[in-house]
């Protein structure tokens, strides 16, 4: 008899690592890894793109108006080992990480229409099991029923110097202070939003990765899978 193929539901903080986390989880289970946090980056990606962001400001009516111009697919791809994102057929993966998109990414995540239609989206490529994804409101909204739900976390310096590590790495010229104040401020627009706040769910395990390796974490992981396949 096959081994069931589970939802596994993973919220958290921005740059704690979720997507390095949920990518490793699905490559050991041989499941899909689905990015929402990418998805909602790349909507975010294209309102800067065709105006409907300026200085800042986010046109709320502008990018609902839009939405139905906007098609995003996942493609894997063999030589990272993992899924890239495609917005209209165009590659989009390394735009989607700017700090121009960080900055952008929460208000638009807030618009009603944008979650309603990414959140459809989602449910659909999880209907049959066998997924890994990772955002904000994934144990709480979009698989409220997901048989294993973790919330992460980490200290938001901890958090700032990671980013910062990995803009810097790609040659981005950004300061620690500048990521250390996204962090803080996403988190806070990310908690306190209207719809689908982020916040754990009653029945999420926490993980608290500040001084953990992704191997201490993986080891974390198995004995949290192992009880829920054995319940």
């Amino acid at each position: 008899m096959d081994k069931k193929r589970i939802i596994i539901a993973i919220d958290g903080h921005s740059s704690c690592g979720k997507s390095t986390f949920a990518k490793a989880i699905a490559a050991r289970l041989g499941y899909i890894f689905i990015d929402t946090g990418a998805m909602y980056r790349a909507v975010t990606l294209y309102a800067l793109e065709n105006g409907a962001i300026v200085n800042g400001i986010v046109d709320e009516e502008r990018v609902e108006a839009m939405l139905g111009d906007i098609d995003i697919d996942f493609r894997f791809n063999a030589e990272r080992g993992a899924s890239d994102i495609y917005v209209n057929g165009d590659l989009v993966e390394g735009k989607i990480r700017t700090i121009e998109v960080s900055n952008c990414v929460s208000p638009v995540s807030s618009i009603g229409a944008v979650r309603h239609k990414l959140v459809a989206i989602q449910q659909q490529m999880g209907r049959k099991g066998g997924v890994v994804m990772d955002g904000r409101d994934i144990g709480t909204v979009v698989f409220p029923d997901a048989e294993l739900k973790i919330y992460m976390t980490a200290d938001a310096m901890v958090r700032a110097e990671r980013r910062f590590k990995e803009l810097t790495a790609k040659g981005d010229n950004v300061t620690l202070e500048q990521i250390y104040d996204n962090v803080v401020s996403r988190d806070k627009a990310d908690m306190t939003r209207a719809i689908s706040p982020l916040r754990k769910a009653e029945d999420a395990i926490v993980l608290d990765n500040s001084h953990m390796s992704v191997e201490e974490q993986m080891t974390w992981f198995d004995e949290q899978y192992r009880r829920v396949m054995e319940a």
